[in-house]
């Protein structure tokens, strides 16, 4: 395994840590479909969570939400859909996007409400 992907597992891994110790229920971790994947799957008082994990070896380039750009907020969206549809949850079901940034040693800032759902056509 790469160096990139191995940053990534322990960011991921810090990240639901981080979530668990702050009373959210994770329900699912690197859900994935056709259309991409979801990092971390949550609950917290009814809302479904969908959270982006980035991680960062250190301070160069920029602050790690940065990469959650349009592109990537589409397909985080779509990828939810097909969950939404997968599970049937209703199209009222509360849902939050939100970005957790992992810095070199592991902290973990929470990014909430980082983007709006995009409705994706076609």
């Amino acid at each position: 395994m790469d160096q990139r992907k191995l940053l990534g597992t322990a960011g991921e891994d810090a990240a639901a840590a981080f979530l668990t110790r702050r009373g959210v229920h994770i329900l699912m971790r690197n859900y994935r479909c056709r259309g991409g994947e979801i990092d971390i799957i949550a609950r917290e008082n009814g809302t479904y969570l969908v959270i982006e994990v980035k991680s960062r070896a250190g301070q160069m380039g920029g602050f790690p939400s940065e990469a959650v750009d349009y592109r990537k907020q589409i397909k985080i969206c779509r990828t939810f859909d097909y969950f939404r549809m997968k599970y049937q949850l209703p199209e009222e079901t509360p849902v939050r996007f939100d970005v957790i940034e992992v810095d070199q040693e592991f902290n973990c800032r929470w990014i909430r409400n980082a983007f709006e759902y995009h409705m994706v056509q076609g």
